[in-house]
């Protein structure tokens, strides 16, 4: 309220407006001053694009979860055919990295420092792979909030880039802890979904743990797209959300509450419809995916020093020094290289070996 509003920060607030004002300023005497052109030629490749019709222009189309989309996959191959990106080696590698955070501050201490420095960790390894971030700050739908918000925020991004492939959501407190390492597609050709995860967990001991839906990649397709839809319907934008939470509690083991959240909510669907998604769905521990922090950062000074042992006995090879950011690729393929026949362990770590591990999973920080 204005009446509690501090000096500081009225005054913030006037230095803001007047530095907005000063640049529309500059901005319009700029192009008031410039010859006069169009932005985009009568011939420009971009409007000779647009002049198709696609399904963005069909008025039903929403980012919202209000309704399905159906027809997906059509839809998605007359895009791409349309912008000559139909063969498949143009897209099947192509990703999308989705993550984000709450609108609001940290209630923790150190929170909002912590996302910063996850944030530029994420936006590192993308630099170096080739791959678009976005991330979120925003509630797409005002009843998914916490851990059940990026769902409405993957259905949108799966619309908005039919130019990828998958879409890959890393929680905001998952860091790559190898930075090197890049994510194996040809793995999973015949999924649709890849988490990590115990297939014995999910399907014979029904546990709620048996996996973890804070880190996972889903393909940009009609199943994608369905799973989403099935997914929030267990969520509190249902009418039925507290019906569920008293369903996964009964029929999942070692749930102490009776609340349907997103990781249940996916075991469940799993679990439950395995024929129509745990038979797409690559579930698996061969490497850390995603690691929890406790089984992790007690061993990172150990594998530090393998690492740098294999660095200081490379003389004169690929790995001699630094490369340029754009030859990251092959410099990281010599580095595995060279580490995988001395450093015991799978390329992204496991719970053996002393391998990097690919990615690991914080929980909380914001919140304490």
């Amino acid at each position: 309220m204005a009446g509690t509003r501090s000096p500081v920060r009225g005054r913030d607030a006037l230095v803001f407006a007047a530095g907005s004002a000063a640049a529309v300023l500059v901005t319009l005497l700029v192009v008031a001053l410039a010859p006069s052109r169009r932005l985009w030629s009568a011939s420009s490749p971009f409007l000779a694009q647009q002049s198709r019709t696609t399904f963005y222009d069909d008025p039903e189309l929403s980012y919202t979860m209000d309704g399905r989309v159906a027809g997906w996959d059509a839809k998605r191959a007359a895009w791409l055919r349309s912008r000559g990106l139909s063969r498949p080696a143009a897209v099947s590698s192509r990703v999308v990295m989705v993550s984000g955070s709450q609108p609001e501050p940290c209630a923790g201490k150190d929170g909002d420092h912590l996302l910063v420095r996850f944030l530029k960790n994420k936006l590192d390894y993308c630099r170096l792979h080739g791959i678009q971030l976005l991330y979120n700050r925003a509630l797409l739908h005002p009843a998914m909030a916490s851990y059940w918000a990026k769902i409405p925020v993957l259905r949108a991004a799966m619309l908005a880039h039919p130019e990828a492939e998958w879409v890959w959501w890393v929680d905001a407190d998952a860091v790559f802890t190898d930075m090197d390492l890049a994510l194996p597609l040809d793995r999973y050709a015949e999924h649709n979904l890849v988490v990590y995860g115990w297939p014995k967990e999910v399907y014979e001991k029904r546990s709620w743990v048996g996996l973890n839906a804070g880190v996972f990649l889903i393909r940009n397709c009609q199943w994608g797209l369905d799973l989403m839809d099935a997914w929030a319907a267990m969520g509190p934008a249902s009418p039925e959300y507290e019906e569920w939470g008293r369903t996964v509690h009964a029929e999942l083991s070692g749930k102490h509450n009776a609340e349907s959240d997103d990781q249940s909510a996916l075991v469940y669907l799993l679990l439950k419809h395995r024929d129509t998604w745990g038979d797409k769905t690559h579930i698996a521990t061969d490497y850390y995916f995603q690691g929890y922090w406790a089984e992790i950062v007690g061993r990172l000074d150990g594998v530090a020093k393998r690492y740098e042992a294999v660095d200081r006995g490379r003389k004169g090879g690929p790995l001699r020094r630094r490369h340029a950011e754009r030859e990251h690729v092959a410099y990281a393929a010599a580095r595995n290289a060279a580490v995988r026949g001395v450093v015991p362990g799978p390329d992204g770590g496991g719970q053996w070996g002393w391998r990097r591990p690919f990615v690991t999973h914080f929980t909380g920080f914001c919140s304490s």
